[in-house]
């Protein structure tokens, strides 16, 4: 292996690899704000709203995340809908994680005994009182994991927004092999870095499932 490249290559890929951890992460916030309208709108009462929310969920996560980045940054201009290559990434990339986040988000809510709604309606709670100081400090423990997974998966699809030319890691480490024929020590540093991303995030996850459940775990 050419070490002397891998070394002289390395801050190019650096910056690459913060473009990609931009993107994910502006993604994963947005994404996590879609994720509880969703699930809010699976909540209300008109038939309708729920059918549109429901279906939403079911064509995001029936299509891939590549044709989805596809069908937005070429098929969008022929509705209006022009976006530059990152933030056709970042909408695209919250849009398709916040309908899988809805499910793990509603899926929590769901695993909460009903019985401990039950007791904060005989007290006298409102509907959003219930929910917000009673059944959500519940599920956020159990939800923490499936998001975090889901994040996982997302900061690892990332590497697709590089067929609309976004000059993240992997469209980077692309570049450099055309420049360099040496995909053996790029695509390594490539993968080790993606490998430094992810178990910052694991860490990450961890870290706030043991502050969300330090007063019920011994």
């Amino acid at each position: 292996m050419d070490f002397d490249l891998m070394v002289e290559v390395t801050p190019l890929l650096i910056r690459a690899a913060w473009v990609t951890i931009d993107i994910s992460s502006r993604a994963i916030f947005f994404g996590f704000f879609v994720a509880c309208g969703l699930v809010f709108l699976q909540t209300l009462r008109f038939a309708p709203i729920r059918w549109f929310a429901r279906g939403y969920v079911s064509i995001v996560r029936g299509t891939p995340y590549f044709v989805q980045l596809l069908l937005v940054f070429y098929g969008g201009p022929s509705i209006g809908l022009r976006l530059d290559p990152v933030t056709c990434g970042v909408v695209v990339g919250a849009f398709n994680i916040g309908a899988y986040m809805s499910e793990a988000i509603r899926g929590s809510i769901e695993s909460v005994d009903n019985g401990q709604t039950e007791a904060a309606r005989s007290l006298g709670f409102g509907r959003a009182q219930t929910m917000f100081y009673i059944v959500l400090p519940q599920a956020a423990s159990l939800m923490i994991r499936s998001v975090g997974v889901l994040a996982i998966v997302l900061i690892k699809n990332s590497s697709l927004v590089s067929i609309i030319s976004v000059v993240e890691l992997t469209y980077q480490a692309q570049r450099l092999i055309g420049s360099t024929y040496k995909p053996l020590e790029i695509f390594t540093l490539s993968a080790l870095m993606y490998i430094v991303i992810i178990y910052a995030v694991m860490g990450i996850i961890e870290l706030a499932y043991r502050r969300a459940t330090r007063y019920t775990t011994q």
